[in-house]
């Protein structure tokens, strides 16, 4: 496998983007514009019934957002705005829509099918909860990766020499290192906890200490798609009808971390950095129960909470209501535990690892081929966890998702 510089691939491409005002598609939209402002053109698909909402909303939930600083500082202001007004073009649509993906303009449908090189999807759509559960899948972002895959082979089945190339990353984090350490926005996986914990919710922590948590830093899968795409738009097997590849990006095989280890992580962390409340006081945290099966987490929360809440609840009655808000504000909280637990029981006790040969491939014809490994890293190896999440995940959680 040859590859060339990527940056000067991405010089006159253009690429289609679904899912534009994503987590990922955001950095990867960044990361495109800075390295190489002379692509051809970003079409954008956004969520939206007109060109005005898709601006807006576009506007709101990624230009505006922190994660455009350093190319917008870079620039200058003027000139940034000249940037994305000269290479953007937003597509309001629906990627749930069979036809055109919703696009109603069928000018821009005909310079789009004219004009774009290379279709990335981004978009995960989420309404598939019941269909995933009736499956057995374990929540409904595998469920929807899962119909994405299968709905791209169907479609690969009707070309003949398009290649299609797989990126199935793991669980996501900040960003490593650019366009700044510890970006992040909403609730990750691994988030939800961090936040619980720090803000004093978090008196158990759920899980098999020996589990590995397979992570990678979002910044890392964004360089992995951009080596993808230059590997494999040259690739010798380009010509034939199959050509389809599958790396999986993540950390379990090359990098692993373990549960344990995360979790004596965030205890550290808050130990040293307590989160001041509202009321200007810091939160003192303190050891966590460790909790290693279901039926244990159970017995736990039975007896230290749904019990305790049952005779608030049979209190809250008996005087006409004297301790609703108190009776609604703990069942909350207790609620709310309980779903981030069914949402992440697969992974707190799964035990599988990740090949990623493909992707080890990927990389070795990245050194060997000259790639700016500084510029498109996306070697796990190269994470030291520990820091990783002491200075620089932790801290971005705080400023980022912390309310």
């Amino acid at each position: 496998m040859e590859l060339g510089n990527v940056a000067q691939f991405l010089e006159n491409r253009s690429i289609l983007v679904t899912g534009a005002t994503g987590f990922l598609a955001k950095i990867f939209v960044e990361k495109i514009l800075r390295v190489q402002p002379n692509v051809k053109k970003l079409y954008l698909l956004v969520r939206a019934p007109d060109a005005k909402s898709a601006s807006q909303r576009f506007h709101d939930e990624a230009i505006a957002k922190d994660l455009f600083r350093v190319l917008r500082e870079k620039m200058g202001a003027a000139s940034f705005q000249t940037l994305i007004s000269e290479k953007v073009t937003l597509v309001p649509g629906d990627i749930t829509c069979e036809k055109y993906m919703g696009v109603k303009d069928s000018n821009l449908a005909e310079e789009m099918r004219r004009e774009v090189d290379i279709v990335v999807n981004l978009a995960a759509t989420t309404n598939f909860d019941e269909r995933a559960r009736k499956y057995g899948w374990p929540n409904t972002y595998v469920f929807t990766k899962a119909m994405g895959e299968m709905l791209l082979g169907q479609i690969k089945g009707n070309t003949n020499s398009t290649p299609l190339v797989i990126l199935r990353p793991t669980i996501i984090t900040s960003t490593y290192k650019e366009p700044f350490p510890g970006w992040v926005e909403g609730i990750r996986t691994v988030d939800s906890f961090v936040v619980s914990y720090g803000k004093g919710r978090l008196t158990c922590l759920l899980g098999d200490s020996q589990s590995i948590l397979d992570m990678i830093p979002a910044d890392m899968v964004v360089n992995s798609m951009l080596v993808a795409m230059a590997a494999n738009a040259t690739h010798d097997q380009l010509a034939s009808d199959d050509h389809v590849v599958i790396y999986q990006v993540g950390s379990s095989v090359s990098n692993p971390i373990r549960l344990n280890s995360v979790q004596d992580y965030v205890q550290l962390y808050f130990q040293k950095h307590p989160w001041i409340g509202r009321d200007g006081k810091a939160v003192k945290v303190g050891n966590v129960t460790r909790l290693t099966s279901m039926a244990s987490f159970h017995r736990y929360m039975a007896i230290w909470y749904l019990l305790p809440l049952k005779g608030l609840q049979l209190a809250n009655t008996t005087f006409c209501h004297f301790f609703e808000g108190t009776y609604s504000h703990l069942s909350r909280k207790i609620m709310f535990l309980m779903r981030l637990v069914e949402l992440y029981k697969p992974y707190l006790f799964f035990k599988g690892m990740y090949d990623d040969i493909n992707t080890e491939k990927l990389r070795m014809a990245a050194r060997e081929g000259g790639i700016e490994t500084d510029v498109f890293y996306f070697d796990p190896k190269i994470i030291d966890w520990e820091d990783y999440f002491m200075t620089t995940h932790f801290p971005g959680v705080i400023k980022y998702v912390f309310k």
